[in-house]
């Protein structure tokens, strides 16, 4: 008896293994997509669907199956890009004046712009855009780029945001005010006409 119940475990195990293996292969692309709107960086966006994927696997048991795995995903997601910034409060920051760790003078930082995939998603998502996205609120960008970008419905982000729908419209609303206010402040002569038809 204690034999097949270890062995339907570890059967149960292998296949869910497989069904999170071919979730994952179907959502990666989009999640990352979220990833890197929600922090503006190439670096940071690996790390955050890295953790977020981690903390899926191990809470994998939760998921509820008749539900949509991109939005059981993004609110994991959502919750862990959270949880960096606050840490990132926490943070030691370091002057670059400062000598490095081992004595030297000078600090070695790659060079990101050579990267061709920045440059690929500098070409889907232009700067200009990026950099408001980067100056709103986080509440406000998460829940304007579920909306408006991933294309999901008030109830699915109000799931993911663990809030109310009403809340999620009004943060859908001010965020959009916030967005348009970043991006004529970043070049008026090409987004006022933009913004003024929204």
């Amino acid at each position: 008896m204690i034999l097949s119940v270890a062995r339907e475990n570890k059967t149960r195990t292998v296949a869910d293994t497989r069904l999170f293996e071919e979730l994952i292969r179907k959502s990666y692309k989009q999640a990352f997509g979220l990833a890197y709107r929600l922090t503006g960086n190439m670096a940071e966006a690996e790390d955050l669907v890295q953790e977020s994927l981690i903390r899926a696997f191990r809470f994998f048991n939760r998921y509820d199956p008749s539900l949509p795995f991109t939005s059981w995903l993004y609110r994991i997601m959502t919750n862990a890009h959270i949880d960096s910034v606050r840490r990132r409060g926490r943070l030691r920051v370091t002057s670059l004046e400062q000598p490095g760790a081992d004595g030297s003078t000078t600090w070695d930082f790659p060079d990101v712009d050579s990267a061709p995939d920045k440059l690929m998603m500098e070409r889907s998502l232009n700067e200009p855009v990026q950099k408001a996205l980067g100056a709103m609120n986080a509440e406000f960008r998460t829940a304007v780029l579920l909306a408006d970008v991933e294309g999901m419905a008030y109830e699915e982000i109000a799931d993911i945001m663990k809030t109310s729908v009403g809340t999620v419209r009004s943060r859908i609303h001010r965020g959009r005010k916030q967005l348009r206010r970043h991006l004529i402040k970043l070049n008026p002569t090409i987004y006022r006409s933009y913004c003024d038809e929204l």
